[in-house]
């Protein structure tokens, strides 16, 4: 199921890597960014982690929380956070569920091989728990200043 702009944010629950947890219900009444990424520690993770946690401070100010979400394991996003000191908030979708509902889990291809992975795509979602924003198949550069202007037009 592809998730489009318009439409309510499926609920989530989700482990973080400080050892805690992140849900849509915690998260009601204020905006957030939910950033889908592929695989933790690897090239394009990383800036992409790296670019929403140089902003980290604006994105606070606007009102919005910064989630970052992967089918990792907490053990390796806490790894990855420590090793790059990112500040935006890491959750583990280790079971899919939260892949699954947001549709950016599916058939990729790389180097001929054909495999299951997650788009790089995000979420604006709004107070009230709509979608306001869908970026699908990201690309990195720039992305974050982009979804940033985004939240200030809410």
């Amino acid at each position: 199921m592809d998730i489009t702009e318009g439409q309510p944010a499926p609920a989530f629950d989700m482990a973080t890597s400080d050892g805690g947890r992140v849900s849509s219900a915690d998260l009601s009444g204020r905006p957030y960014v939910l950033y889908f990424y592929p695989k933790a520690d690897t090239p394009g993770c990383t800036t992409e982690g790296q670019d929403f946690s140089a902003l980290a401070d604006d994105f606070a100010a606007a009102g919005a929380t910064v989630i970052g979400v992967s089918r990792d394991p907490v053990r390796k996003l806490d790894r990855f956070r420590a090793k790059y000191d990112l500040k935006v908030v890491l959750a583990s979708d280790e079971p899919g569920e939260v892949t699954e509902a947001f549709g950016v889990w599916g058939e990729k291809s790389m180097y001929g091989r054909v495999y299951m992975g997650v788009e790089r795509a995000t979420f604006l979602v709004d107070a009230a728990g709509v979608v306001r924003r869908a970026w699908r198949k990201v690309k990195v550069k720039g992305h974050a200043a982009e979804v940033l202007e985004a939240v200030r037009s809410l």
